[in-house]
């Protein structure tokens, strides 16, 4: 298939980046993690969690595989390091331990786990890397951002969405996405853990 001009911009491409972005980063999914996430850390920095998700996307877009050749790894370590911390976070979700400490400066909280992986996670940026290579940088650059501002909306909204459940509820929507993020985790892994043992 021929790629089109990075300044090329296709409606139809558009749609299928922006709802494949979406399917892949499933912030609906993440809602119960990240409520978790704000309980343990008493808030959440809407603003700098959306910048720091759309910085890593955008940096993936442009120098994804470079970066990572530059470092000696590829792709498939870079998802299987993200699916080992998905996993963990699953962990304390199902069994209420705490395997992540609670930061005192939320800025390093911000970004692992809550940026990487939960909202721009190895699935993201992976596909990510896979889409620029059929669509133009422009048509990948309004799917970023589109799916950024649905982020920013939805990290807005925890509170409300957290009373809407309540404590009962709350409770169970955690350990069901708890046991979800161990499946993702888990089929991460085995997609590629395969391609690093040679």
């Amino acid at each position: 298939m021929h790629k089109p001009k990075a300044m090329d911009f296709n409606l139809k491409d558009y749609l299928t980046v922006t709802f494949t972005l979406f399917a892949v980063i499933d912030i609906i999914g993440t809602i119960p993690v990240l409520i978790s996430m704000k309980s343990k850390l008493g808030a959440i920095h809407e603003a700098r969690v959306t910048l720091i998700s759309g910085a890593l996307m955008v940096l993936f877009l442009y120098l994804g595989k470079p970066f990572l050749n530059l470092l000696g790894l590829e792709v498939e370590s870079f998802a299987v390091g993200g699916s080992i911390v998905i996993f963990f976070l699953g962990l304390e979700m199902i069994l209420g331990i705490e395997l992540f400490k609670s930061e005192k400066d939320m800025r390093a909280a911000t970004v692992v786990p809550i940026a990487f992986p939960l909202i721009a996670g190895s699935g993201t940026l992976t596909t990510i890397i896979s889409l620029k290579a059929v669509y133009a940088y422009s048509t990948m650059l309004f799917g970023i951002l589109t799916n950024l501002l649905f982020i920013f909306i939805v990290l807005k909204s925890l509170r409300l969405l957290e009373r809407a459940l309540g404590p009962a509820g709350l409770i169970a929507v955690r350990k069901f996405f708890g046991v979800i993020l161990l499946a993702i985790a888990v089929k991460i892994f085995a997609t590629n853990a395969h391609g690093l043992i040679k």
